[in-house]
């Protein structure tokens, strides 16, 4: 039998796993030029077929124990409304997280409270040493919510990614478990 996905719960999110029911949800969530340019991965336009691809990654990466895909749902409303994820490195005890929020949730500290629940998982479920993202350097609002939830950042990778025939550079953050333990209770 295979191990239950885990849920995690803030003040106001549900961050469970990716389903079936998201996919029509994630399709037109996705679909936008504005969450492809500020992903590494997500492509513009986006279909249910794309969402059906991501699922089954999703859920081959955590049967492999390489990554928690959780989808965020509001709880007030039970809708989907994005989604973030942690991509493990058992061999160094690491894990990168990555996020994307609905075009209509942002500007709400809705990714900053569910970075916070990624990390709170992290590190004291999976006993992480340490927790990194990366950001596009011209979307610095994504860089704010890594330093709101107590992340350094640990330098700038310079022309790193080719998006779109286009050479980006990558801002990187990290947080360590010393640094995590040190942090104000949230």
């Amino acid at each position: 039998m295979p191990p239950l996905f885990p849920s995690l719960q803030t003040a106001r999110l549900l961050l469970r796993e990716l389903a079936v029911r998201d996919l029509p949800r994630v399709a037109v969530l996705a679909n936008d030029v504005e969450i492809a340019a500020n992903t590494l991965n997500i492509p513009y336009p986006y279909s249910e077929e794309d969402a059906l691809t991501w699922l089954s990654l999703a859920r081959q990466g955590f049967w492999r124990s390489e990554a928690f895909t959780f989808a965020i749902e509001l709880k007030q409303t039970q809708e989907f409304i994005g989604a973030i994820s942690l991509h493990v490195d058992q061999r160094f005890d690491r894990a990168e997280a990555g996020y994307w929020l609905g075009r209509p949730y942002w500007n709400q500290g809705i990714i900053t409270e569910a970075l916070a629940g990624v990390l709170r998982f992290g590190f004291e479920e999976l006993k992480l040493n340490k927790i990194f993202a990366t950001h596009f350097a011209y979307n610095t609002a994504s860089g704010r919510v890594m330093v709101k939830n107590g992340m350094l950042k640990e330098g700038e990778l310079v022309q790193h990614i080719k998006r779109n025939g286009h050479y980006h550079d990558l801002w990187c953050y990290g947080l360590t478990r010393s640094e995590y333990e040190r942090l104000p209770p949230s």
